[in-house]
């Protein structure tokens, strides 16, 4: 038969074994459930939303002046939270020689696409959506053509500084992407000579045919 000591010690193993393993127990439940927390904030968080500009913007100018726009709005953080862009405002101030020339006020119209007409050889545009808000998310970044529109006002030969804003559901601080635009003699003559309906590109990522070099500016492109 076994004595006493003997089944103390086996009587103490089991008591220390049972304690490692509760306390085992506890610290990966509180590891999941840390891990759960953590997820739970992470996925639920407010999106950091980015705006990115294209490098072609496209405008028309006959009685009015029309402004197309592409921006890439999007979001890099892994969230099941959204954000909305209620509305979009254009903004473009002359600078320099033309200061004091009278600033336009661009209202957005609506959002259109690009079609390309093999026959003609052309890129048209036709309406897409009426202005409406837009919900940004990891798995859905958006991409509208925004068409702002200008009355009863023309574009000088110059310099203009533009703002383009994003505005945020629940007065949230905008998303604001700054840019400038040169308009040369040589565009203001295409603006008159063509079709009121043609549109015209202006792109900041080649020569400007003014200066023969690159301005960073979108400069009009023949």
């Amino acid at each position: 038969m076994e004595d006493a000591a003997n089944r103390e010690v086996r009587s103490r193993g089991r008591r220390q074994f049972d304690a490692v393993h509760k306390w085992s127990a506890t610290a990966a439940a509180a590891v999941a459930l840390t891990f759960s927390i953590y997820n739970f904030f992470e996925l639920n968080r407010s999106p950091v939303v980015d705006v990115t500009l294209p490098h072609i913007l496209r405008i028309t100018q006959g009685k009015d002046v029309w402004f197309y726009i592409q921006p890439t709005v999007s979001t890099r953080l892994n969230t099941q939270a959204v954000e909305v862009i209620e509305d979009a405002s254009l903004q473009l101030y002359p600078i320099g020689s033309i200061s004091r020339s009278k600033r336009p006020t661009f209202f957005w119209n609506s959002n259109v696409e690009w079609t390309y007409d093999f026959k003609s050889d052309l890129l048209n545009y036709k309406f897409a959506s009426d202005p409406a808000p837009l919900i940004v998310s990891q798995e859905k970044p958006q991409q509208p053509t925004i068409g702002f529109e200008s009355d009863d006002w023309k574009f000088q030969p110059g310099r203009y500084e533009g703002l383009l804003q994003l505005h945020r559901f629940k007065n949230r601080t905008p998303l604001v992407k700054k840019f400038c635009l040169e308009i040369t003699k040589e565009a203001i003559d295409a603006f008159r000579s063509g079709d009121p309906r043609d549109w015209y590109l202006f792109r900041n990522d080649v020569t400007s045919s003014s200066s023969h070099k690159k301005s960073g500016c979108y400069s009009f492109l023949p």
